[in-house]
């Protein structure tokens, strides 16, 4: 075991409770560092009930306060591009005060940060990259974010670790880890750790609904723009018109994306929705559990194509069928599972894949389901993951300090 190490670690969403996407695996990420002796100054959004927070996860938390951060904040994308030259001056302020060993930074945004203070600090740097962030820009629509600028922010994002010569770079998937490689970024220093769940959270459901039941086709998550497109448009017009009985159900906050989404979908003769609004981490398996089918119809993008989707890891794990879309990251730990199928980016396709799993007797795929379940759980569990990425930030620094040395 490594002597402790005073890690900052930096982050643009709120530490606690998680507000979705990828902000759900910082609390594992320092659980890990803090069981393991770690003393972990969390510098990111201000956050309610701070000091319990603080005392639950043993952690220091440096509170940014100036305007309110967040995915749901207004003009949310203008904060993200000024945020990270306050948190450099934050942590930069703290360090004076009592100097830190390493400093760790979740997501692109904080990345940014995190590589001028390694410049200013000289201190090692591990830049963790749950998704490819401007990647997703890629489908959104032109006169909001034009392709020649997004593409530029996606070379931008993806140049950060050599930019600033990370020590370390935590990849979300084999995909992400290759692309950077293919920029020239050392493959030995890509630790790619996936994207988890938590698999107490989620545990494998009893027993599917009664077949007499009309069947639930439901989808989960913050609904963004990538989210909810075409090919899901398609889709349900697909299984509507041979399956007018199947309910649509979207659990999640109802976003702007999932508002427009749900006003197109509803031109469709026989669409039949629900949408439960927020609903807590926790809960968001007895949603699942009732369900026939998970889908993940996400558009084609380099952000989609990196990201290791959790909705996929969860559906598995709760023994849901799933359909996906054919992202490169997901596909490849995915392919030879039983309980997922994969469509082509169409619409059409998307929803035959629905009917082949609605018109599938439950004994032609439920044996199967143990077997998926238990390997994500064994897998991609966060516990699992965040010590396979607590084991590589300590071998980062070790390796550091054996050069200084």
């Amino acid at each position: 075991m490594p002597a402790p190490l005073r890690i900052a670690f930096l982050t643009h969403e709120p530490f606690y409770p998680p507000s979705g996407g990828g902000s759900a695996e910082a609390v594992y990420l320092v659980e890990e560092m803090t069981r393991r002796g770690h003393g972990v100054h969390v510098f990111g959004p201000r956050i309610p009930d701070a000091g319990a927070v603080a005392q639950r996860f043993g952690v220091r938390l440096h509170p940014f306060e100036k305007w309110e951060m967040g995915r749901y904040a207004k003009l949310r994308n203008f904060k993200y591009l000024a945020y990270p030259f306050f948190l450099e001056r934050m942590v930069a302020a703290a360090a004076a005060r009592e100097p830190f060993d390493l400093i760790f930074s979740q997501h692109a945004i904080s990345a940014v940060a995190a590589g001028k203070l390694k410049q200013r600090l000289g201190l090692p740097v591990v830049m963790n990259f749950p998704d490819l962030l401007t990647g997703f820009m890629e489908t959104w629509p032109s006169y909001v974010a034009p392709k020649p600028v997004v593409h530029a922010l996606m070379r931008y994002e993806m140049s950060l670790p050599g930019r600033y010569q990370a020590d370390g770079v935590c990849a979300i998937s084999d995909e992400f880890a290759d692309r950077l490689a293919a920029r020239g970024y050392p493959r030995a220093q890509i630790c790619p750790i996936y994207y988890g769940y938590d698999a107490q959270a989620f545990p494998l459901r009893p027993q599917p609904p009664a077949a007499s039941q009309p069947p639930v086709v439901v989808m989960h998550g913050s609904f963004d723009a990538h989210h909810l497109g075409g090919i899901a448009l398609a889709a349900v017009r697909t299984v509507v018109a041979r399956r007018p009985e199947t309910v649509f159900r979207f659990v999640g906050r109802r976003t702007a994306g999932l508002e427009t989404f749900l006003r197109r979908a509803q031109a469709i003769p026989g669409f039949k929705f629900e949408a439960t609004g927020f609903t807590p981490y926790a809960e968001v398996s007895a949603r699942l559990a009732t369900a026939t089918v998970g889908i993940v119809p996400y558009e084609e993008s380099a952000g989609t194509h990196c990201a290791f989707v959790a909705k996929i890891v969860e559906y598995v794990a709760t023994g849901l069928p799933t359909v996906c879309t054919p992202l490169k990251s997901v596909q490849g730990y995915f392919k030879q599972d039983p309980l997922v199928k994969f469509s082509r980016f169409d619409g059409a396709d998307f929803g035959n894949q629905i009917l082949a799993w609605l018109e599938t007797p439950v004994a032609g795929w439920r044996p199967q389901a143990e077997a998926s379940a238990a390997r994500v759980r064994a897998e991609l569990d966060w516990r699992p993951l965040c010590r396979k990425a607590v084991d590589f930030t300590e071998r980062i620094f070790a390796g550091r300090k054996q050069g200084d040395g």
